[in-house]
């Protein structure tokens, strides 16, 4: 067992109890209470923000030159890789994540950290074509204090994806960790908060306030202080935060639910193919935006893939997430592994097949845990909620399609646009379907790959903005036009 930090949380600077509800996080793979966490209040919000507007506007931040300012980012990532194995068990403890995936999103942040400072100490303002007697400059500043509100899926990687940014733009930063998995948000605002004193830099640049969405999530979106809002979490409450950020008349990003579809052509690999499938839904346990969650296969080879596909799923080791044997982990909270159960069960209400798992596992082992059988459904139309509904967990929907046409219609017969697998041996087929399926990324014969240097985001109710890639400094800071007059004749009113 991972030592669990103490229960305190960072409010303008200080490490102290918050005055909300207290939360008592539990661990997923046997229901055991690791820790009461004194959750944040509105009234904490609103010192924090406060106290994250002045010191956004201290001096010693304000000033700070780019290049000294990347050095703290690198500071941070170093500290992350340092603690990347005690980061990592607090996170399976947190959230029943395999230790494995742990380690590699705490590794994740630590590259993020760091890509950020490299593009921090390379970003470059602009001299722009001059239209007339003058010199025209565009420059960008920071905005003030921002928002951060993120799921409990990947705690650490989502915090790093906000944070880094924000803090190389200039900005203070308010992070909202998901009620369920606040731990590992709270170990690296400790990183942050050292890193940050000992650079004799204001330690109320970064504030971790977790609690109920309702009461601190809306706390902090509402804030007259906010000057920015990212978000990763479900669309309902993604709608409501634009529309906060619509009354407040302050940019928003916002990375909410998929659907996503994962295509295997008549000429796909059939083996990288199956394992791509596997992976892209069942890892993480299918709690994942981009989980490969609807499979369409060519009708001349759905059969043989798909009974293939059922015999391997059957296979996969369901466990604890610090078991090195475990391929799929407990789900994060008990009350989300009932809705889990709950969505397949109106699967089968609506004529669904469970060709396998539908239930959770059977024995003492898993008697208290948040545990559920990775799961294949066939023999639905694409209108079923099954095949339109987030479900966020192990729960595969498989379809057969016979031409491309068809598929594509199908495919982007849905409301989200976020991410989409294709299996196939022909680029030239490759490029095609790519273009043509409405989603903000595309992995070909490959799924759940990322890089922070490259721009991630959704379309349609998937979301709004982009995360990652060169420009992601920018998201986070206002542009400015400056003109240098040139001309020593008056203007025409001078006199």
């Amino acid at each position: 067992m991972p030592r669990i930090p103490a229960d305190e949380i960072l409010i303008a600077g200080q490490w102290r109890r918050g005055r909300g509800t207290p939360i008592h996080t539990v661990d997923p793979a046997d229901g055991t209470v690791l820790t009461t966490v004194h959750a944040a209040s509105a009234e904490d919000v609103d010192e924090a923000a406060h106290a994250a507007a002045a010191a956004a506007a201290a001096p010693e931040w304000r000033d700070l030159a780019p290049h000294v300012r990347a050095r703290l980012l690198y500071r941070i990532g170093d500290a992350i890789e340092a603690h990347a194995d005690d980061l990592s068990a607090l996170q399976t403890a947190d959230t029943g994540k395999t230790l494995g995936e742990t380690r590699a999103l705490a590794l994740s942040a630590a590259g993020t950290l760091r890509y950020t400072a490299a593009a921090l100490e390379t970003g470059e303002d602009a001299l722009t074509p001059s239209r007339g007697p003058y010199l025209t400059m565009s420059t960008h500043e920071p905005i003030g204090v921002v928002a951060a509100i993120n799921p409990w899926n990947s705690p650490i990687a989502s915090d790093a994806q906000k944070a880094a940014p924000a803090l190389a733009g200039g900005n203070a930063v308010l992070l909202k960790p998901a009620e369920w998995t606040p731990l590992v948000s709270l170990a690296f605002g400790r990183l942050v908060h050292r890193a940050l004193a000992e650079a004799g830099l204001p330690t109320a640049l970064l504030a971790v306030l977790p609690g109920r969405g309702s009461v601190v999530g809306d706390a902090i979106a509402r804030h007259p202080l906010v000057g920015r809002i990212g978000f990763t979490g479900g669309t309902a409450t993604g709608r409501a935060i634009a529309r906060v950020a619509a009354d407040k008349l302050v940019p928003a990003s916002l990375e909410l639910g998929g659907k996503s579809p994962t295509i295997v052509r008549e000429d796909a690999d059939a083996e990288q193919a199956l394992a791509g499938v596997m992976y892209g839904i069942f890892s993480s346990s299918g709690q994942s935006c981009i989980a490969g969650s609807r499979l369409f296969v060519h009708a001349s080879l759905y059969d043989t893939f798909v009974t293939e596909l059922v015999r391997r799923v059957r296979g996969l080791r369901v466990g604890p997430g610090t078991s090195p044997e475990t391929q799929v982990a407990p789900l994060v909270h008990h009350a989300h592994r009932d809705g889990v159960a709950a969505a397949v069960e109106r699967a089968r209400a609506e004529g669904g097949r469970v060709l396998c798992g539908g239930a959770a596992p059977q024995g003492e082992r898993y008697a208290k845990g948040a545990y559920y059988l990775p799961t294949v459904i066939d023999s639905l139309p694409n209108s079923a909620r099954a095949c339109q509904e987030e479900i966020f967990g192990p729960v595969l929907v498989a379809q057969p399609y016979e031409d491309e046409d068809d598929l594509v219609a199908r495919a982007n017969d849905s409301v989200y646009g976020l991410a989409c697998g294709i299996w196939t041996r022909d680029a030239r087929a490759a490029w095609r379907l790519g273009r043509r399926i409405e989603a903000g990324t595309v992995w070909i014969n490959t799924y759940k790959q990322f890089s922070v240097s490259t721009p991630f985001g959704g379309v349609k109710d998937s979301g709004l903005g982009i995360e990652k890639g060169r420009d992601l400094i920018r998201a986070y800071q206002r542009q400015k036009s400056l003109y240098w007059g040139t001309d020593t004749t008056p203007l025409p009113w001078a006199n």
